[in-house]
């Protein structure tokens, strides 16, 4: 049993499914279950069309909405019978008249609510499971749609719902699991849940990955399948450094620190439920299926490379508190910590020294209020426009001089932040975001030159 996910340039058109529909065929007798995105940028418009009624464009908002409509039928159109569109066709101008209908109430009540939010953005992923469902049916696949808000459950925090693990995974196992064995392929969309009450939620942007891990988890799968349009994880971003190789095998812990700093083939928390059930996630390109793609187990064989990869994470701000007379005082910590709890503002890098604590957050416009409140306690300056930049690899620590070596590769390049300790795989250091392409080529060229060819192509 498999869990095979397919993100939004995978079905992104009538040919991107097609090609899922034969590749799921290829694996029928390891009984799969199917999770796909929305079609590319459909989510995005869709934001765009709950923004526009929120602010009362009400026309704008529409005409994003016929936009999907007509790409919809389209792709229906290509990909099913005609008996089959006669009823598919009839279920999307359901849906959509409904959308239309929410759109309109939102700009009669003036304002667009989390909650109202996360209903406009799941129509996207609602509709192309449909589509696909339908579509794989036309093509001899035993497919069967199943409405994830009936599985993924989660709590009420509209826009970043939390899943509850254990509940999900009791109805994996008593509403999909029979489907499996009944020789269905269950088709659900990602990203989407709802709470107890059936009150729809979202798991955030990217959630589609995190949906198939937990679908995974739940099912106790032999793995879960991450496909996407790049040839698994790379030693760093081809668009800036040609010369990137493909990652052939990584660890859970090295694939996790990657994605939380910026390498966007995976979710950040994707890995984090097959970590528990100790499940392997391969990363695979469905515009080129042959490809082996990236394997990500628990223990990764370890490598003569020093590192695995780079990432790099911009629109990140600098905060540095000053308070000299403070800073060693109880709770002086506590309460700077305290102060970006209070807005819901995630800490990535931090640095103290006797008098004052830089650190660094996601760019936003909670920054300004942010520094208010920490100036009641203490000096504040920030600064936007920085990066940070990560180099993942097992036992850094045990690894002599690597820190200078590092350094030594940037040359000139000015380094505002450093940070190495608080995890035995990576270094992190902070600079202008105008110098990330330059560092990373930099970097590369002195740690990917020559590789260790059990673990990169």
């Amino acid at each position: 049993m498999i869990v095979m996910k397919f993100g939004g340039t995978s079905v992104m058109d009538a040919a991107a499914i097609d090609r899922t529909a034969q590749i799921v065929r290829g694996r029928l007798s390891r009984r799969p279950a199917v999770v796909v995105s929305a079609m590319s940028k459909v989510t995005d418009a869709l934001l765009a069309a709950g923004k526009a009624a929120g602010e009362g464009k009400r026309e704008q908002a529409l005409e994003l909405a016929r936009g999907l409509r007509e790409r919809h039928h389209k792709t229906a159109k290509e990909l099913v019978t005609p008996e089959q569109y006669a009823v598919l066709g009839a279920e999307l101008d359901r849906e959509f008249d409904m959308l239309d209908e929410l759109l309109k109430g939102i700009v009669a009540v003036g304002e667009l609510s989390p909650r109202s939010s996360d209903y406009v953005v799941s129509y996207g992923e609602r509709l192309n499971s449909r589509v696909v469902t339908e579509a794989y049916k036309a093509r001899g696949i035993p497919a069967i749609l199943v409405d994830a808000r009936t599985v993924m459950i989660t709590d009420a925090q509209h826009g970043r719902a939390i899943p509850l693990d254990d509940e999900i995974e009791h109805r994996a196992k008593n509403l999909v699991r029979p489907l499996l064995e009944d020789g269905k392929v269950p088709v659900m969309g990602g990203f989407i849940g709802a709470t107890h009450d059936g009150v729809q939620t979202t798991i955030g942007r990217g959630g589609s990955d995190f949906s198939a891990a937990l679908m995974g988890s739940g099912l106790d799968a032999e793995a879960i399948e991450i496909w996407t349009d790049v040839d698994g994880m790379m030693t760093t971003d081809p668009r800036i450094c040609p010369e990137a190789r493909r990652i052939r095998v990584i660890s859970f812990e090295e694939a996790a620190e990657l994605a939380y700093f910026g390498a966007k083939v995976l979710h950040p928390a994707t890995v984090l439920p097959a970590v528990q059930k100790n499940i392997p996630v391969l990363v695979l390109n469905s515009l080129n299926p042959s490809n082996e793609g990236t394997l990500i187990v628990a223990r990764a064989p370890r490598s003569k490379s020093t590192f695995k990869a780079i990432a790099a994470k911009k629109r990140i701000t600098i905060v540095d508190v000053v308070a000299a007379r403070m800073l060693g005082a109880h709770g002086f910590l506590k309460a700077i910590f305290d102060v970006f709890d209070k807005h819901h503002c995630s800490i990535d890098v931090v640095s103290t020294s006797e008098v004052s604590v830089s650190l660094t957050v996601d760019s936003n416009e909670a920054i300004p209020a942010i520094a208010a409140d920490l100036e009641k306690i203490a000096d504040v300056k920030y600064a936007g426009r920085n990066a940070i930049v990560c180099l993942v690899g097992e036992n850094i620590r045990e690894t002599p001089q690597i820190a200078a070596r590092v350094f030594t590769a940037l040359g000139e390049i000015n380094v505002r932040m450093i940070s190495q300790g608080a995890s035995e795989i990576n270094i992190t250091f902070v600079i202008d975001e105008d110098d990330v392409p330059e560092a990373i080529r930099r970097l590369h060229r002195a740690f990917f030159t020559e590789v260790d060819p059990e673990v990169f192509d």
